[in-house]
């Protein structure tokens, strides 16, 4: 295992974490979204991702 699959795997982890802990399963499934839509080059994807984690960071007031 090279040196920079073990730092990837470990932010990629770190990320997951703090997504969850901090926005729950709505963070992750928007940003598995994100990143899903990004790799498949899917526009529809990453933007539904993207705006449900700027929706989720920005807490508009109601």
């Amino acid at each position: 295992m090279s040196v920079k699959a073990l730092v990837l795997g470990t932010a990629a982890a770190t990320l997951e974490q703090l997504f969850q802990w901090k926005y729950g399963v709505v963070g992750i499934v928007a940003l598995l979204l994100l990143v899903i839509g990004i790799k498949a080059r899917n526009h529809t994807c990453s933007s539904i991702g993207a705006v449900a984690l700027a929706l989720m960071v920005s807490k508009p007031a109601l």
